[in-house]
């Protein structure tokens, strides 16, 4: 039996510090174009099949255009398509929803992608208090840096 919970509590820390992986690259993919190459790589070697993980692939292939001299609006529609059908089939996860506004609040204008800004910031403000604290401090820290979150909305989050 304590083989049995050693082997899914290692499963479950391994899982874990391959998320943080991938949140800490994400956060920091929009500083410069190394970044974005590193978060793309960081995605691509991951080989999880939930849905946050399939949701930073999807993120992953939209910032793929922002390096990328070919076939951009292919790789925005492709990562949008993605990640708008992990949203769907998963409309209640928090981190997918962080995903989604992050992407739409980086995009350029011209792209079009920008259509759930206030559902998804309604929806993350509105559960935020539901989440674990490694995902609230990830909310947090997104949120200061956030041009759509407003400095009242800012001060809610605690």
């Amino acid at each position: 039996m304590k083989l049995i919970l050693s082997f899914v509590a290692a499963f479950m820390f391994f899982f874990q510090s391959d998320l943080e992986t991938l949140r800490n690259s994400y956060a920091n993919a929009n500083d410069s174009s190394t970044n974005t190459r590193n978060f793309i790589d960081t995605a691509a070697k991951q080989s999880g099949s939930d849905p946050v993980t399939l949701g930073y692939k999807a993120a992953a292939k939209i910032m793929e255009a922002k390096v990328s001299k070919n076939n951009r609006k292919s790789l925005v529609k492709t990562g949008a398509t993605s990640l708008e059908s992990i949203i769907k089939s998963n409309p209640n996860n928090a981190e997918l929803r962080l995903i989604r506004l992050s992407v739409q609040e980086n995009i350029p204008k011209i792209v079009g992608y920008r259509g759930s800004l206030k559902d998804d910031k309604a929806f993350i403000l509105n559960n935020y208090s539901k989440q674990n604290t490694a995902l609230k401090n990830y909310i947090k820290k997104f949120a200061m840096q956030s041009k759509t979150i407003t400095a009242t909305e800012k001060a809610t989050l605690k």
